[in-house]
């Protein structure tokens, strides 16, 4: 984009048909090929995947071992005052708190970590589709143009600024797949990762205060989903 307005007039990139036929075509595309509620649905994932900070492993198995701790020593009903900022982890204390068995336990936070990587995937694929999409209705766009520009070469004035109306629409087509949707997309991906590695700790981390696991065992079970460098970095904060 530095390079678009330090080379000239930025407005010569502007052309609103070619705009159209690239984002409407885009976004009209996507709409046949995937649900209304699907399309709609991703604008919220990508907005809670990105807006939603998940705690960071370091900082996440520390809170569950001071619970279990705190449960070991007051019992589980002690747990209903104490705060706790990560959703998935307050929902699974909150079954510890309320009695539910073990089975049920792992079955229901199972099934939300099921949903959320799926509804992560479908966001993801829907991104990548727009990202396909997108370079061909450019070159779609580009087409249309030479066919305007052919239909008008009585006068050679008109070929020049006519052959670069066409080629916008080429522009606008990788602009919108490669810094737009694809980025997107694999952004999704990595935050997804992050957050199935949160859920997974505190699935674990649930189901060992759930049976009234030692803490320290609870601990090295959790340790085992970090690295070893942070493994290190947390020990040496303790």
């Amino acid at each position: 984009m530095a390079t678009i307005v330090m080379g000239g007039d930025p407005v010569m990139f502007v052309n609103v048909p070619s705009l159209c036929v690239v984002v409407g075509g885009t976004i009209g595309a996507t709409l046949i090929r995937n649900p209304l509620a699907s399309v709609i649905g991703t604008v919220g994932v990508v907005m809670k995947a990105f807006m939603t900070k998940v705690p960071p492993p370091e900082t996440l198995i520390p809170q569950i071992i001071e619970i279990c701790k705190k449960a070991r020593k007051e019992g589980m009903l002690a747990l209903e005052t104490v705060p706790v900022d990560y959703d998935f982890l307050q929902k699974g204390v909150g079954l510890c708190v309320d009695g539910i068995e073990l089975d049920q336990i792992r079955a229901i936070l199972e099934a939300d970590v099921a949903a959320t990587s799926a509804r992560h995937k479908r966001g993801a694929e829907i991104l990548e589709g727009m990202g396909q999409a997108a370079p061909a209705f450019g070159m779609i766009g580009t087409l249309i143009g030479l066919v305007q520009m052919l239909a008008t070469l009585e006068d050679p004035s008109s070929i020049g600024p006519a052959m670069a109306v066409a080629l916008l629409t080429t522009l606008y087509g990788a602009l919108l797949s490669n810094v737009i949707c694809l980025p997107l997309a694999d952004k999704l991906k990595i935050r997804s990762s992050e957050e199935m590695l949160g859920m997974a700790i505190c699935l674990e981390g649930t189901l060992g205060l759930s049976q009234g696991d030692n803490p320290n065992a609870v601990d090295q079970k959790l340790k085992a989903y970090i690295s070893p460098k942070l493994r290190e970095t947390e020990e040496k904060a303790a």
